[in-house]
C-alpha cells in the first residue's frame, strides 16, 4: 500500500467542552475509513538476521557510510540494532525533528533516515542539497495517511479566519498548507502563544494531542480527526489494573493517547520528555505509554530500573501490549545496506513544495530557539526540571 492507495480518518468524536467541527469527507475517503492495511505493513517487516549475518551487514553498512560520506539518523521506535548502529557511526537517535536538524547540521552528503516517510521528507525539506535515503519508502504513518492534502486543504478553506497548525507527522504537502508545524514537545507552547494573540486554530491531524493541548491552553481549536494506530490503542482500565500491581510505578504517557489514559499519567509529553523523565526521576519502576521501541534507550540509560509497557488490549486478548508501529518495524539493517549500495529509497521533493513546507517548519524552530533563550536555569536541578517542563527539543 502506498500513499496514493490509502488514507483514513477516525470516526467523528464530538468534544463537548470546546468549539469543534468535524471535517466533511469526500465519498472516496469516506469509503475507506478504518481500512488502512496494517497487515501489509506487518508483512513487510524484515526477517530477523542471525548473529553472523547481522555482524556482516553492520560492517558493510559502516563501510558504505564512509564511502558515501553518509550519516545514519534513527528514530527511537526503530529496531534497537539500528539505533545502536546510528550512535556507533556518529549519527543520532531522536525524535523526527531532532533527526532532521541533526542531518542539516552534519557535513554528510547523504542522510539515511531510519523511520517513516514523513521523517525522510522533513529531513529533505531542511537539507534539499543533500541526498536523503530510506530503507523502505512504503514505511508510512497513520497520522500522515489519515490527513490527505486535498481534504485537509478543503477543510482549511472553509475556515479562512483560522491559523492552521499541523503536527510534524504529516506530508510535505500538508506542511506547506499550514501556518505552523509543531511537535509534541513544543506544540503546547506555540498554541498557547497563538491563543494569547487571540488567534483561532485549525489543528491536524492527531485528535488526542489536539484535545490535550486545547484542554491545557483553552484555545479555540477545530480538530482534524486523525490518530496514531499505536497510541490510540492504550486502554485506561487495563492501565489502572497495572498501576494497582505496581503502586510505586511512575506512569509515562505520550499525549497522542486517549484522554482517559493521559489522565492516569504522572508525566505527559514527547518521546524525549518521557526518556528524560526516566533519567531524572528517582523512581525504580516506570509504566511506559508509547511505542515499545523507546524501551531500548530507556533501559540503556537506566539499567537498574524496571520498564513496563502500558497495556493496549482488552482482558480477553492474548496480547496485553502490542504497542509497536509496524511501519517503523519495516526498517531493517538489510534495507539500510541496500539503499546505500543501490541509491534506492531516495526522497524527492519539488523545490517549490519544499520551500513552502520549510516556512512553517522554520517558524517552529525559531520559536523553540527563542523560548530556550528566555529560560534562565538556576543550577538547581529540581527547580529547573519544572522550568524546562515544556521546553524540549523541537
Amino acid at each position: 500500500m502506498t500513499r496514493s492507495q490509502a488514507s483514513s480518518t477516525a470516526p467523528a468524536e464530538k468534544v463537548d467542552f470546546f468549539a469543534y467541527e468535524a471535517p466533511t469527507l469526500s465519498q472516496s475517503n469516506q469509503s475507506i475509513i478504518n481500512s488502512i492495511d496494517i497487515d501489509y505493513a506487518k508483512a513487510k517487516i524484515p526477517a530477523e538476521l542471525s548473529r553472523s549475518e547481522r555482524q556482516q551487514v553492520v560492517e558493510n553498512i559502516k563501510h558504505l557510510l564512509k564511502q558515501h560520506n553518509a550519516v545514519l539518523v534513527a528514530h527511537y521506535y526503530v529496531d534497537p540494532y539500528i539505533q545502536d548502529l546510528a550512535l556507533e557511526t556518529g549519527g543520532c537517535v531522536g525524535d523526527s525533528l531532532e533527526m532532521a536538524r541533526f542531518g542539516k547540521e552534519h557535513d554528510a552528503d547523504t542522510l539515511v533516515v531510519a523511520g517513516v516517510r514523513f521523517m525522510g521528507e522533513s529531513a529533505k525539506i531542511l537539507s534539499m542539497e543533500k541526498t536523503v535515503l530510506m530503507a523502505d519508502l512504503e514505511a508510512e504513518c497513520s497520522l500522515d495517511l489519515g490527513c490527505p492534502i486535498d481534504e485537509f486543504s478543503a477543510f482549511c478553506d472553509q475556515h479562512p479566519d483560522r491559523t492552521v497548525v499541523v503536527y510534524a507527522n504529516t506530508s510535505a504537502e500538508v506542511k506547506a498548507r499550514a501556518d505552523w508545524v509543531v511537535t509534541s514537545s513544543v506544540g503546547l507552547e506555540i498554541v498557547s502563544h497563538l491563543h494569547e494573540q487571540g488567534e483561532k486554530i485549525i489543528w491536524g491531524p492527531d485528535r488526542h494531542l489536539g484535545k490535550y493541548i486545547q484542554k491545557e491552553t483553552g484555545a479555540d481549536m477545530l480538530l482534524w480527526q486523525g490518530s496514531c494506530i499505536v497510541h490510540n490503542e492504550f486502554k485506561a482500565k487495563e492501565l489502572e489494573q497495572l498501576k494497582a500491581q505496581y503502586p510505586d510505578a511512575v506512569v509515562l504517557v505520550h499525549p497522542e493517547s486517549p484522554d482517559s489514559v493521559v489522565e492516569l499519567a504522572d508525566v505527559v509529553g514527547s518521546t524525549s520528555k518521557l526518556l528524560n523523565a526516566t533519567k531524572e526521576m528517582d523512581a525504580k519502576t516506570f509504566i511506559v505509554g508509547t511505542d515499545l521501541g523507546i524501551l531500548h534507550e530507556m533501559q540503556k540509560h537506566s539499567p537498574d530500573k524496571l520498564f513496563l509497557a502500558a497495556p493496549t488490549a482488552g482482558e480477553s486478548a492474548t496480547c496485553k501490549s502490542c504497542a509497536f508501529c509496524p511501519w517503523m518495524a519495516m526498517n531493517g539493517l538489510k534495507g539500510i545496506e541496500q539503499c546505500l549500495e543501490n541509491g534506492s529509497g531516495e526522497i524527492h521533493l519539488n523545490p517549490e513544495l519544499a520551500e513552502a513546507a520549510l516556512k512553517p517548519l522554520q517558524r517552529m524552530l525559531d520559536f523553540a530557539a527563542k523560548q530556550k533563550r528566555r529560560v534562565a536555569a538556576s543550577g538547581d536541578i529540581v527547580k529547573d526540571r519544572e522550568l524546562y517542563k515544556h521546553v524540549g527539543p523541537a
